[in-house]
């Protein structure tokens, strides 16, 4: 059920950014498909009955392993630098141009 969810806001993300014809609006459907990608990394990685990888008195353990954690630390903040570069590339073009809209954009951009 938990994995519909997480397609389900994948998919709104993804027709978001086809559909939208505002760029803001297509920044923010793209920060929330990254989202989704990011909780269905976390909803596969995570399992039950492990671990943590710190000495203990348990022998011949499962331990949890903690890369998953640094990709999606990482994934984060690469997707927070993206998200901030395209809100500056559209500040940018709202200064030469009156609208956000792309039909727009790109009419006022053709030679």
């Amino acid at each position: 059920m938990l994995e519909a969810f997480v397609f389900a806001t994948i998919l709104c993300g993804f027709f978001g950014i086809i559909l939208k014809r505002n760029l803001l609006m297509k920044i923010i459907a793209m920060d929330i498909m990254s989202t989704g990608v990011i909780a269905y990394y976390v909803l596969i990685a995570s399992r039950g009955g492990l671990l943590t990888p710190i000495f203990s008195d348990v022998r011949n353990g499962t331990y949890s392993d903690p890369v998953p954690q640094a990709v999606i630390l990482t994934a984060i903040v690469i997707g927070l630098s993206i998200q901030a570069l395209m809100l500056v590339g559209a500040m940018k073009l709202a200064r030469d141009n009156p609208t956000l809209e792309t039909n727009e954009i790109e009419k006022n951009n053709t030679p």
